[in-house]
């Protein structure tokens, strides 16, 4: 049995996707859309991060690190945090970097 796919169009920082999607999953891809732009805006509105690319690596690290706690997985890593803080430390120096070369 195949699904029958559709393509979806969203709407993710203000620039428009379409996404092949099964008819099905539409409604709970419109959701996670949903989700990552208010990531996205909470991240951009601090102020503290500049630029699409950076701001869309940040989300990905607080997602990963809520998806990790939702699990229990910080148990094993007990220094998330930490990471977390140092490797935006590092991804800003480096773009800082490539913005002055």
């Amino acid at each position: 049995m195949t699904k029958d796919v559709s393509n979806l169009n969203i709407q993710i920082m203000d620039k428009e996707y379409r996404i092949a999607c099964p008819a099905d999953e539409q409604d709970s891809l419109r959701a996670s859309a949903e989700f990552l732009n208010a990531k996205l805006n909470e991240i951009r509105s601090r102020g503290s991060v500049i630029g699409a690319e950076r701001i869309a690596i940040m989300a990905a690290l607080n997602l990963a690190h809520e998806l990790l706690n939702s699990q229990g997985i910080t148990e094993t890593y007990n220094d998330v945090d930490a990471r977390v803080g140092n490797l935006q430390k590092k991804i800003d120096i480096a773009l800082r970097e490539i913005e002055v070369t």
